[in-house]
């Protein structure tokens, strides 16, 4: 196997499992674990992948795009957490636009029962769960559904959107970074998340520590359009002042 075959399937093999580890692709592949990182190395350099503690997992690009089933696979305790601390943010907003994608779904999870809200959202699989409970008032934006992440786009979504004011948006992104701001792969998802930016009094982006630092196709919005950032700990804490400096608010857990 060639150096060149031999990356194209670390790829191919990041992409379908959501990340590898050196020590498990130097077995499959038959090669010393040096040669393993070399490799990621060099798919690193050609933004394919991001270098982690002992492996690597896929940037998002115009190209691919990551399902929202294998979202719902990898560093969900992580994502739990985030979730949780970012509806706690919800403060009295009595409307509120979540976003697609599974971090905001589980943020739809957390938000407060014990009161009236209308929930604004593209995604179908927040707008499914949420429709169940009582005290929810959930309006759907319609459009063309993308099977990627089971979330609505195009001008009808656009259109919906531009005739709201929501009081709070939990806005979610492929990638941000302080030189791009906050990227997407598909400019019709941009385009919706660039106008949920528009309609929210209050935006809120909550991300795990991996999109931190990388850029995606499409930017929608500048990081210092956001109140507050909610990610975790894995994000250095140095990383996070940068961030502050730019304006929003961050937070750890």
């Amino acid at each position: 196997m060639t150096a060149v075959e031999r990356q194209r399937a670390i790829v191919h093999a990041a992409r379908r499992a959501g990340s590898v580890e050196v020590a498990e692709l130097a077995r499959e592949l038959r090669v010393a674990r040096e040669t393993v990182r070399r490799d990621l190395r060099v798919l690193e350099a050609h933004g394919l992948l991001r270098r982690t503690h002992g492996g690597a997992y896929p940037v998002e690009s115009a190209g691919f795009e990551t399902t929202l089933a294998a979202r719902s696979t990898r560093h969900v305790p992580e994502k739990r957490r985030i979730a949780a601390a970012a509806a706690e943010l919800v403060g009295d907003a009595e409307t509120i636009f979540v976003d697609e994608g599974y971090t905001p779904q589980l943020i739809a999870e957390c938000l407060p029962r014990d009161r009236r809200l209308t929930l604004v959202t593209a995604s179908l699989a927040v707008a499914s769960s949420m429709a169940q409970v009582s005290e929810f008032s959930v309006l759907l934006l319609g459009g063309r559904v993308r099977e990627a992440t089971l979330a609505t786009v195009d001008s009808w979504t656009t259109k919906m959107l531009a005739g709201f004011v929501i009081d709070l948006g939990f806005i979610g992104a492929n990638s941000i970074s302080r030189e791009h701001g906050l990227t997407t792969p598909d400019p019709a998802v941009a385009e919706v998340k660039r106008q949920a930016v528009l309609a929210s009094r209050r935006r809120v982006f909550a991300g795990i520590h991996t999109k931190f630092g990388a850029a995606s196709f499409c930017r929608f919005a500048e990081v210092s359009d956001f109140d507050t950032i909610v990610t975790s700990v894995r994000l250095p804490a140095a990383e996070a002042h940068r961030y502050l400096h730019q304006g929003p608010q961050v937070i750890r857990v």
